[in-house]
């Protein structure tokens, strides 16, 4: 048995939502949560790891469903070092798992980086867990590619998603691009989440992709899409008004702080999943770097094409999350359900990931008021302590 003592645990309270308990000990054995049990009831004699948290927060492990890249490595090199480096960094963000996501490039180039991300998702690491790909593109607009390759772009085709049916677990589309409302269909039957970004759409023909056709969520929210209007409510109006989880790049570049609380008090604590949409500039510091093909530019927390165009996030995870409950006030419970509990009732995992929950795997992370992470345990393996 194995224990983290004198830390502030983020659990399930009796309506499932997240709550913060003190006075607590946390158990876990054999890769899984064993319990949480009342700290003066505690025996720290037989156990073979005790981890003093000193108290900070105990919680979940992070799930990053928006990754391309970090620390020099991106998803789209499609190589096992490259994801290998993505997995050694992101532990010390508080990531445990995380979506390796793929951009718009010659469909060659995304068949071989969905290949090697496969290959990861079946040969265990030390690291972070590989779930499976976000695929963004290039199922988009013209109109609305952000730094993605515009000769690139293709029209929705479920037939190329086939083979790698194992592998993607959410696509980004432009749903007025979509000839054929069967490519959802096809989608739903093989547990694909059908995301919907990078749109030029109307309020109407994103509403009906998610109410009639069943897109269950909206890639970073504001960005690549149509903006709220009050005669034109557009892809961010549509976002609002359905019941569709939403990705939140809380870097404060992609989304003022403003547009931070708007989205956590429209949308609500269980319908936002925070994200990075992270290059592989993130963890590098400033200067130049490269997305697609295309030089990017690093300034502090921007980073840019050679045109202006913002091209993905420089953060981390814990950083987002840091700045976001700065932004909102939310506490610090919900906003951690955002990078957890949420994102894994989004890809239907909850039931293996993204709680304190006796039972699930025992991915943890350990940071503190700064979500500064202190230490991050994969499957019951200490990676920590990083500071």
């Amino acid at each position: 048995m194995k224990a983290i003592k004198n830390g502030r645990c983020i659990l399930p309270g009796a309506a499932g939502e997240f709550v913060t308990v003190e006075g607590m000990t946390l158990l876990y054995d054999v890769g899984r949560i064993a319990g949480v049990i009342e700290a003066d009831r505690f025996e720290e004699d037989g156990c073979e790891e005790v981890i003093d948290a000193g108290g900070r927060y105990v919680a979940p492990g992070f799930l990053n469903v928006h990754i391309h890249g970090c620390k020099g490595s991106d998803t789209m090199d499609a190589t096992p070092e490259a994801l290998g480096a993505m997995q050694a960094f992101l532990p010390r963000t508080g990531v445990t798992a995380f979506l390796p996501t793929t951009m718009t490039c010659a469909w060659q180039e995304i068949a071989a980086a969905l290949t090697v991300v496969r290959t990861a998702m079946q040969t265990p690491r030390a690291g972070a867990q590989v779930l499976g790909a976000h695929m963004e593109g290039p199922f988009i607009s013209p109109a609305k590619k952000g730094s993605q390759a515009e000769e690139n772009i293709l029209r929705a085709d479920y037939a190329r998603l086939a083979p790698f049916a194992d592998v993607v677990r959410i696509v980004t589309v432009a749903p007025e691009e979509v000839r054929d409302a069967a490519f959802f269909a096809a989608c739903r039957r093989a547990g694909i989440r059908v995301s919907i970004g990078h749109t030029a759409a109307d309020y109407e023909t994103a509403c009906r992709a998610v109410r009639a056709y069943g897109a269950s969520r909206f890639t970073h929210l504001y960005d690549a899409m149509q903006g709220f209007h009050h005669r034109a409510p557009g892809v961010v109006g549509a976002a609002f008004d359905t019941d569709a989880y939403v990705e939140l790049i809380a870097d404060n570049v992609h989304a003022c702080p403003m547009a931070q609380r708007l989205a956590y008090r429209v949308k609500g604590k269980d319908r936002v999943i925070l994200i990075t949409d992270a290059l592989r500039a993130c963890g590098m510091g400033d200067g130049p770097s490269e997305l697609g093909g295309q030089q990017v530019f690093v300034k502090g927390e921007l980073a840019t094409l050679a045109d202006g165009t913002i091209a993905g996030s420089v953060a981390t995870m814990n950083r987002c999350l840091r700045l976001f409950l700065e932004n909102t006030g939310a506490s610090i419970a919900d906003a951690v359900a955002m990078v957890t509990k949420n994102p894994a009732e989004d890809l239907g995992i909850y039931g293996e990931r993204g709680s304190l929950t006796p039972g699930k795997r025992a991915d943890i992370t350990i940071f503190d008021e700064q979500i500064a992470v202190y230490d991050t345990i994969i499957g019951g393996r200490r990676l920590g302590p990083f500071a």
